[in-house]
């Protein structure tokens, strides 16, 4: 196992950016450059930056990861504005906002036990 898969963080955010596929799979076919295409890129964006960090120097992971968190706070807005033209219910906005909230604490608890570490 890389290192890098070792914190479950990174596997939650894989699954979190497949999940986002599964969701815009249906999404209208005129979005696919549009929401859809953010949509994806910023949900894969999360597990990349945990990836591309993590084999760097703690400083630059610290770095990469406030460019995860920052992808999670991207996807926020587009989930709302896939709610409002209704290529989401309610209650797929609020599933995934959870997750992303979720994502972002598990996100920070890392940040904070590497600017720990010796």
């Amino acid at each position: 196992m890389i290192n890098f898969e070792k914190p479950r963080i990174f596997q939650e955010a894989v699954d979190f950016s497949l999940d986002v596929y599964k969701l815009t799979r249906n999404f209208p076919k005129e979005e696919s450059f549009g929401i859809t295409s953010q949509l994806r890129r910023a949900a894969v964006s999360i597990s990349l930056n945990i990836a591309e960090g993590s084999s760097r120097t703690k400083k630059e992971f610290s770095h990469f990861l406030d460019m995860a968190r920052g992808s999670c706070y991207e996807i926020v807005p587009l989930l709302k504005i896939s709610l409002g033209l209704n290529y989401i219910k309610e209650i797929e906005y609020q599933a995934y906002y959870e997750r992303i909230d979720l994502l972002v604490r598990k996100i920070n608890a890392l940040k904070k036990s590497i600017n720990l570490k010796p």
